[in-house]
């Protein structure tokens, strides 16, 4: 077993740190170290919240953290935040909304940065919450920047998907692009001391509807965190919906798609990396990188040789 997981195994903080960091550096030993942290898992809850920006996501996983707590949980927080264009570290990485835990040995909370990604998640963010896991964390939450339409990646990395909403925000148009109602476990309408909540919930209730199925139905909760009211009510619909996914042949489904997509992801990856390995180590038998070639038959060619070196048909 790697040193690190050893050290994983033995409830080192620094050791988790530190396997977060090597997965987010694509450290050489990264595959080993995640194949002996997979061995460790211990079923946690992973939640992801999602949303558009200032719909108040960070307020929510603050009162969320306490919620659970209560019951004598443990929480690990993979915050993912826009990347620094000048460090390439995570932007908002001093997450003062939930600072009243950072002296609570039952809560860990971690920046990462989306390093570009479209998804508005680091590629690093599921080795990451399994590592959390393999530590012992009973809770996993994932809360992602927020960059609305694009925000479909989070429902490749946990079991109950939140996503979060405002009244008269102009969110619930969103809902109606292409892939936000389908990653939607849960819907949270926060602020819900605002006006136009009932509008909202409306038409939550309508689109509910047309997905529902005869033994599940997305559920919808109202939140106002500056009150702490309804945080009790959403920690109880996310537990009943992971109740489902691991009794249900349905749930059963989304995890085995969501082991498949993971799995083929990982061989993109390894592909990807030795081709471009090929590429950087070869340069003097490949042609050269010019912006007037043809890009469709340069990458063809460029892979063709890679094969042909490797001796792959």
């Amino acid at each position: 077993m790697h040193e690190i997981v050893e050290r994983i195994k033995n409830k080192e903080v620094r050791a988790l740190a530190r396997a977060i960091t090597m997965v987010e550096n694509d450290h050489p030993d990264k595959l080993e170290l995640l194949s002996d942290v997979f061995s460790l898992q211990k079923q946690a809850i992973y939640v992801g919240l999602t949303g558009s920006p200032g719909a108040g996501k960070s307020s929510l996983v603050n009162r969320l953290i306490s919620q659970i707590r209560k019951e004598g949980k443990t929480v690990a927080v993979i915050a993912v935040d826009p990347t620094s264009p000048f460090s390439g570290g995570a932007l908002l990485g001093d997450r003062v909304r939930m600072n009243e835990h950072f002296i609570d040995d039952g809560v860990y909370i971690r920046s990462m940065a989306t390093r570009g990604s479209l998804g508005g998640l680091a590629r690093a963010t599921k080795d990451a919450v399994r590592i959390c896991d393999a530590f012992g964390f009973d809770v996993v939450i994932v809360e992602t920047v927020g960059v609305g339409q694009s925000e479909l990646d989070i429902m490749k990395i946990v079991d109950t998907t939140a996503v979060v909403l405002t009244p008269n925000s102009g969110d619930v148009l969103q809902i109606f692009k292409a892939g936000i109602m389908e990653i939607a476990d849960l819907f949270v309408i926060n602020k819900a001391d605002l006006d136009g909540v009932r509008k909202l919930k409306r038409l939550l209730r309508e689109l509910v509807m047309m997905t529902a199925t005869e033994d599940h139905m997305v559920e919808i909760v109202k939140t106002i965190t500056t009150q702490n009211e309804g945080i009790d009510e959403l920690w109880e619909k996310i537990k009943k919906h992971h109740d489902y996914l691991y009794s249900t042949q349905e749930g059963k489904r989304k995890r085995n798609a969501q082991f498949e997509l993971e799995v083929y992801e990982l061989i993109r990856e390894e592909i990807w990396r030795e081709v471009k390995s090929f590429i950087d180590h070869d340069n003097d038998n490949l042609p050269a990188m010019e912006s007037n070639n043809d890009p469709y038959k340069q990458a063809k060619d460029l892979l063709v040789k890679w094969k042909e070196a490797k001796k792959i048909e």
